[in-house]
């Protein structure tokens, strides 16, 4: 079935997060900025989380999650233990929901109307894939190059 595809997918980028976050060797590195790079590293981690939280957890999962997506953008400094342990439980949100999802569920149309178009939840889930590796090319350039 297509959920174990997309499990596989989400479970190897999900970890990609973890290890790119876990690969700064410096943490106040994490959460530093440059020119018209905006976003550090940990901000891009923290919106990918509550990206996920807010779309797997809360509208496809019933988590009860809320989404404070100016937090995302805002905060800094939190330790990068925390944040893998952020990430491992977000994974977690993650797999269980598209464990539970059933062909009929994937081929319905998504709660929300986030882009300006009605799709299904299939097609949103590979929008929100597509986005996490965005966002996960974005981390990986800021650590290799962006901070010294």
């Amino acid at each position: 079935m297509i959920t174990d595809a997309l499990r596989y997918v989400f479970t190897r980028d999900i970890d990609k997060l973890k290890t790119e976050i876990a690969s700064y060797t410096n943490e106040d590195a994490l959460w530093e900025v440059s020119g018209a790079i905006s976003n550090s590293g940990g901000n891009l981690c923290l919106h990918l989380i509550g990206n996920l939280n807010h779309f797997f957890g809360a509208i496809l999962g019933s988590s009860g999650y809320v989404r404070q997506r100016d937090l995302e953008f805002s905060q800094k400094n939190i330790p990068v233990k925390q944040l893998v342990n952020e990430v491992e439980s977000t994974a977690r949100v993650v797999d269980l929901v598209l464990s539970s999802l059933t062909q009929e569920q994937l081929e319905e149309t998504f709660p929300v109307n986030v882009l300006g178009e009605e799709m299904s939840t299939l097609q949103f889930i590979l929008h929100l894939s597509t986005h996490l590796n965005y966002h996960l090319g974005q981390l990986n350039y800021h650590r290799r190059f962006l901070v010294k």
